[in-house]
């Protein structure tokens, strides 16, 4: 028996990469799979069947089933077919995971409007189109389970990378108003910052340990999410580091600095320092002490050192 036995899910991006491996990884527990990829290079251009075509062959050599799906998440009607689709072909539909994305990096003072919209258009308005498509049929279903994939880079920032954070750091709100809106009716929301060596990220582990990027890491994690197991765990942000999964918290009021009356500016200048200041956050991509603060936790459970 697996974890997601009888269950029905649509994986976006699917064709490759985190996406490839989250699908099949589904299947493997029971799901039945629409493979949902339209093929284009990293950037979003051209179309291909193949990479869709290629996930659905892998899960069905393992025994699963699966069917590829070429609708774009950026186009609303689209998205809408996507839903029939998987009706029609399984009869149901239980599991939505949005990551389907593109990139098109560039700093701020060189990025075109066209740049930007692009990539918020696959990945925000995206993930907007097929949640918007799939919730009412998990709210008459009574069931649904709804993975957003978000990124470090929208929760803390990545040089080059405007369009791609304000994406993400979108999907995060909305992971947190859905799972308000959507919690009622038996559907859970939640957001992964997944992590692993693809198209998007090559060259950012040059030297590393590549078993500690494989993509397939992500995918455990999702499927758990996916899963009647998690009906207790909804609105939460969860991510991988290394071998390790973690969670995130959401921005929140950690200190108050407070007068009858309220400040001056000046005031605000003279104990902002003392009050606040200490507080002052780190931006930028985490480095690897989470995974050595792991690694080290482990090596003492086990008597190392």
């Amino acid at each position: 028996m697996g974890l997601l036995d009888e269950r029905v899910a649509i994986v976006t991006g699917a064709g490759r990469g985190i996406g490839q491996a989250v699908a099949v990884c589904l299947a493997s527990e029971g799901a039945r799979v629409l493979v949902n990829d339209v093929g284009t290079s990293l950037s979003g251009d051209g179309r291909s069947a193949g990479p869709a075509g290629c996930t659905v062959e892998l899960i069905e050599a393992a025994g699963g089933g699966a069917e590829a799906d070429g609708e774009s998440v950026a186009d609303f009607e689209g998205a809408g077919r996507m839903v029939r689709h998987a009706l029609d072909r399984f009869g149901r539909l239980d599991i939505v995971v949005n990551n389907a994305g593109i990139v098109r990096d560039r700093s701020l003072l060189k990025m075109s409007e066209e740049e930007y919209d692009a990539v918020v258009a696959v990945h925000q308005k995206g993930t907007f189109n097929l949640v918007r498509h799939a919730a009412p049929v998990m709210r008459e279903a009574g069931y649904g389970r709804i993975v957003n994939m978000t990124s470090s880079a929208g929760l803390r920032g990545n040089y080059g990378q405007t369009n791609y954070a304000a994406a993400k750091a979108a999907i995060m709100g909305m992971t947190f108003v859905w799972a308000l809106e959507l919690g009622r009716y038996g559907i859970t929301v939640n957001a992964v910052a997944p992590a692993g060596l693809t198209r998007m990220t090559e060259g950012l582990f040059a030297g590393s340990d590549p078993r500690e990027h494989d993509p397939a890491l992500n995918a455990p994690l999702v499927a758990y999410l996916a899963s009647e197991s998690a009906s207790h765990v909804n609105g939460q942000v969860l991510g991988r580091t290394g071998y390790g999964y973690t969670i995130f918290q959401t921005p929140r009021q950690i200190a108050l600095m407070w007068k009858e009356g309220g400040f001056s500016a000046s005031e605000v200048a003279e104990h902002f320092d003392e009050v606040l200041g200490q507080h002052l956050q780190p931006v930028g991509m985490p480095a690897n002490a989470l995974i050595a603060k792991a690694q080290d936790r482990g090596a003492e459970r086990n008597g190392g050192s």
